[in-house]
């Protein structure tokens, strides 16, 4: 066997850590990228960070968006200590009702541990439970809390939870008892002549409690809910000016970047401590120059947007045109990829409200015609459509899919219109039938 060496010449593509970096800082939202300044100034003597004094501009801008949002610690600290004195308060007040101790220990373990929607997950906690409370002692519990929160509050379940909220003045109490207790997975898919066959009962009867039972709240904690509130920073505003739209940048409050003149003398020494900031020298003009390139690729991408999505800024998703990041792209001469990047974890203040950047994109279906329409469009026009059906007999999918296609020229399948109705959470046509009485 004889060795023999050869001379091969490959060429391939490393990603360095600083391409590494660069990518991400694309990936950035404005209050990432702030975050990533101030950890950078901590790694860098060389970088020095000083904090804009036009504040109060972005406050300003935060506040007209159409979505609950906030960047002061002590507002969410607000919000939060008035979920918990909801909870405080449901105490109180069994505190002032009730005496005896075990009732009260029971009340408060429900009390703290039921979820955003009131119920008590038993399952999850049975075992935790079975230690220090029994079913019985559950149940009475949940029974008291009945008379200090609202009706439902503390069920494990929907059925108990609808059960609780049945009282002596609801006429016919036997039979929406009996009906919820046995019958509601029949009520969700609307088997109305199955539920009157088994009961015994006429369909006027399964209509009237059926429009009784819809009075009943199934999320009866809903009122702790409202203060989760989701708090977004618009990283683009785009508004209405005198000519038309116009956008800026929301990252007035990011600090600006300066070199710190401390270290200046000692670059250009001739030993380790030189070699060390000459590194991090570097790395402070590499931050400059990224942060810059981000810039100015964000406005080149929301200049198109702002041409191609004219009519949604003005009218909102339903005049929606079709676009996508590689014709986006294209438009600006970036690779796909770098769109795409861009385009992550951002959101965009507009007229029509707040939402993720990503929502401006969106593919396109073909028509007779020969022109496309957004996906949100058609997605727009099905819910639309599907809310003005006749209930007694809605449309299937593949009615809906043939009016599509027929009357407003739009090629879709009806595999296409059951995805999007699922993906609106409209069920089918037969959980939405309605029952009619003649």
């Amino acid at each position: 066997m004889e060795l023999v060496l050869h001379q091969k010449q490959e060429l391939n593509l490393f990603m360095t850590y600083k391409l590494r970096q660069a990518i991400e800082l694309l990936q950035y939202s404005t209050y990432d990228l702030y975050q990533y300044l101030m950890e950078q100034e901590m790694e860098n003597p060389l970088i020095e960070l000083k904090e804009q004094k036009s504040s109060d501009l972005y406050e300003r801008n935060l506040n007209r968006s159409s979505i609950t949002r906030s960047t002061s610690a002590s507002a969410i600290e607000m919000k939060q200590s008035k979920e918990v004195c909801m909870r405080d308060k449901l105490m109180q007040q069994s505190e002032i009702l009730y005496r005896d101790l075990q009732d009260l220990k029971v009340i408060e373990y429900i009390i703290y541990n039921i979820d955003e929607n009131g119920y008590l997950d038993f399952a999850e906690n049975e075992q935790e439970l079975s230690v220090v409370f029994n079913e019985n002692e559950i149940s009475r519990g949940i029974q008291l809390l009945q008379a200090v929160g609202p009706a439902g509050i503390g069920a494990r379940n929907l059925k108990e939870c609808l059960l609780l909220q049945v009282n002596d003045e609801f006429p016919d109490k036997e039979l929406i008892e009996c009906l919820i207790e046995n019958f509601l997975e029949l009520l969700a898919n609307k088997k109305w002549e199955d539920i009157a066959a088994r009961m015994n009962i006429s369909l006027r009867k399964v209509k009237e409690i059926h429009e009784l039972i819809l009075t009943l709240n199934p999320r009866p904690c809903s009122f702790i809910s409202d203060f989760s509130i989701q708090y977004v920073n618009p990283d683009i505003i785009v508004q209405h000016n005198g000519k038309g739209l116009s956008f800026y940048l929301n990252d007035g409050y990011l600090p600006e970047i300066h070199f710190n003149d401390q270290y200046s003398a000692l670059l250009n020494q001739d030993d380790e401590t030189a070699k060390y900031l000459q590194e991090k020298y570097k790395s402070y003009q590499w931050l400059v120059s990224s942060i810059d390139k981000r810039r100015q690729t964000i406005n080149k991408i929301m200049q198109v947007l702002v041409k191609k999505q004219e009519q949604f800024f003005a009218e909102g998703f339903i005049a929606l045109a079709p676009l996508t990041l590689k014709e986006v792209a294209e438009e600006i001469e970036m690779h796909e990829s770098t769109v795409s990047r861009v385009t992550m974890n951002k959101f965009i203040q507009t007229p029509k409200g707040t939402f993720e950047l990503r929502a401006l994109f969106t593919s396109k279906l073909e028509t007779s015609d020969g022109t496309s329409i957004a996906q949100t469009k058609v997605k727009m026009l099905l819910k639309s459509l599907i809310e003005g059906e006749n209930k007694c007999h809605p449309l299937s999918d593949q009615k809906i899919t043939d009016c599509f296609n027929e009357e407003k020229g739009i090629k879709v399948s009806r595999r296409t219109i059951s995805k999007y109705r699922e993906e609106l959470n409209i069920p089918s046509s037969s959980r939405r039938k309605e029952l009619t009485i003649k």
